[in-house]
């Protein structure tokens, strides 16, 4: 039976650690010149209603770098574009394809996606959540930490994707989670609950010192996510992660963004560019841990 990546609960925690592993394989075989083509002959169809710099680079690349080939589907180069059925389309690109990743905006799309294909549908971000996000992050913090379960993450900013994807991180991969927002602008409660319920260790705040005290690692997006209005940014002024704010976290803090960044607001620039081996190196795992989740789901 085919599977999907929807959301990091679409897949067990020992198949995500497995894809994990597959990553660091495959990283290091690059860094090695060593070519392998474990998709040759496959065929990934990407789907961009939202544009997209590390998404699109990091599917098509690594669909490549594996033998295989990425088509791109921009809204204006489909039927979608036209009024044509989400429906009717995962039925005709399953006919064609070997897998589907979607960049959208409602996490319906991508779940309406995934009922109708055939073939194995990928999260490339939603408003809601950004699963393929949060699973590189995870591989960049293993690979600094060496491990993730008890690691102590802050999360500073807006409520969003990154957000609500990192709090079912933490209930999957067992770091603990602060999540630190302005009054308002926190993660949507169900979210964190069901989390909760699943056994993730999350704390919800509006003091973002008290979220980073200790913290081993410290992750920011910016303030104003895709296709959203906040002409005000002042609720979020105290919650730039900045030296003054550092101090209060673990001395050899690891700090990451997901990319782009907006210096001088949600970071410093001092910080970014501190901790930039970090952040693009976390950009650079994309392209490894998506090719990990292609082979998973493609060759099942």
């Amino acid at each position: 039976m085919k599977k999907d990546f929807l959301t990091l609960f679409s897949l067990e925690r020992e198949e995500l650690e497995w894809i994990l592993q597959r990553a660091s394989q495959l990283k290091r075989a690059r860094q090695e010149g060593r070519i392998i083509k474990t998709l040759e002959g496959r065929t990934l169809v990407m789907i961009f209603e939202k544009p997209s710099t590390r998404t699109r680079l990091s599917f098509e690349i690594g669909m490549y770098q594996l033998g295989g080939t990425a088509v791109f589907m921009g809204k204006q180069e489909s039927q979608l574009g036209r009024g044509e059925s989400i429906e009717d389309t995962a039925r005709v690109i399953s006919r064609y394809a070997d897998a589907i990743m979607i960049r959208t905006f409602g996490q319906e799309t991508v779940e309406r996606l995934a009922q109708y294909a055939t073939i194995p549908v990928v999260n490339g971000l939603t408003d809601k959540y950004h699963p393929v996000q949060i699973l590189s992050d995870v591989f960049t913090i293993i690979e600094k930490l060496g491990k993730i379960s008890g690691v102590r993450v802050a999360y500073l900013g807006d409520g969003n994707n990154v957000a609500h994807s990192l709090i079912n991180g933490a209930a999957v991969f067992g770091y603990e989670l602060n999540v630190a927002t302005p009054e308002g602008f926190g993660p949507e409660r169900e979210i964190v609950e069901n989390a909760r319920e699943r056994g993730g260790k999350i704390e919800i705040l509006h003091d973002p010192f008290t979220a980073v005290e200790g913290a081993e690692v410290v992750y920011t997006d910016v303030w104003v996510s895709m296709g959203q209005d906040k002409s005000d940014l002042t609720p979020f002024q105290k919650f730039q992660v900045n030296g003054e704010l550092l101090r209060r976290a673990h001395e050899n803090v690891m700090v990451l963004h997901c990319l782009p960044a907006h210096k001088g607001e949600e970071i410093e620039e001092k910080v970014f560019e501190e901790h930039a081996e970090e952040i693009f190196t976390q950009a650079e795992n994309r392209l490894h841990v998506q090719k990990a989740l292609l082979e998973y789901l493609i060759l099942q």
